[in-house]
């Protein structure tokens, strides 16, 4: 079985955990709140903010043997570049001030999935990354556009305000093909071994963000911006 299907098929219980998530749920059944959302964002951020140097990292891990999927990693950190301010635009655009976000701190299980990520390259190996890959950007495809669509019809909030979800929805399915692709290049079942149980963990450790926001920790400022 080619890697790629097997990140399909394998990962269908933690896949599953993750779309059961509370916030998730009452998206789609339209309860949501601003402040929901602009949550989510906030923690967006704080894990976007890192895709570059996590994938500095990788590329600068990989082997010799592995050089094309060096050359996909430089693919990737071209593209990737500045999605976090993505993010800090739709924060203000919903009304909030970005500053103090961006001067935030990450929750718990953000900080998490985060430092998991950079000591799994180091301590295990740089293919780890690719699960992580699989799970955020195969996400977006699942849920980033409709979701945009029930927060819009529910909240009134400006197309200025879904940049990030607009752009990681029916847009990144190029991203998603190109990610197969190169997925489907790894045939070593070490090697797909690696990555099959890091998607399966970074499905938990991206759902339990989700779920984190359904808890009275305060994530983001309630003060809302008051300069043009």
């Amino acid at each position: 079985m080619k890697l790629f299907e097997r990140l399909q098929t394998e990962t269908a219980n933690e896949r599953n955990y993750l779309n059961s998530s509370p916030i998730i749920k009452r998206c789609f059944e339209g309860e949501i709140s601003v402040e929901d959302y602009v949550k989510f964002l906030s923690q967006a951020y704080h894990h976007v903010k890192h895709t570059v140097p996590l994938l500095m990292n990788v590329g600068a891990k990989l082997p010799e043997s592995k050089e094309w999927l060096r050359e996909a990693v430089a693919e990737y950190i071209e593209e990737e570049l500045g999605h976090q301010e993505w993010i800090l635009n739709d924060i203000a655009a919903c009304g909030f001030d970005k500053g103090i976000v961006r001067h935030s701190k990450p929750n718990f299980n953000t900080e998490l999935m985060v430092s998991y990520a950079y000591d799994a390259i180091n301590r295990i190996s740089p293919l780890m990354f690719f699960g992580m890959v699989h799970v955020l950007e195969g996400t977006s495809i699942a849920l980033a556009d409709n979701a945009a669509e029930v927060i819009t019809g529910k909240l009134q909030l400006p197309q200025s305000a879904f940049s990030y979800l607009r752009s990681h929805g029916a847009l990144d399915i190029e991203h998603v093909k190109f990610f197969e692709n190169l997925m489907d290049k790894i045939t070593d079942k070490d090697e797909q071994d690696i990555i099959v149980e890091s998607a399966k963990r970074f499905y938990v450790l991206y759902a339990n963000i989700f779920r984190s926001l359904d808890n009275p920790e305060k994530l983001i400022s309630e003060e809302k911006a008051h300069a043009a």
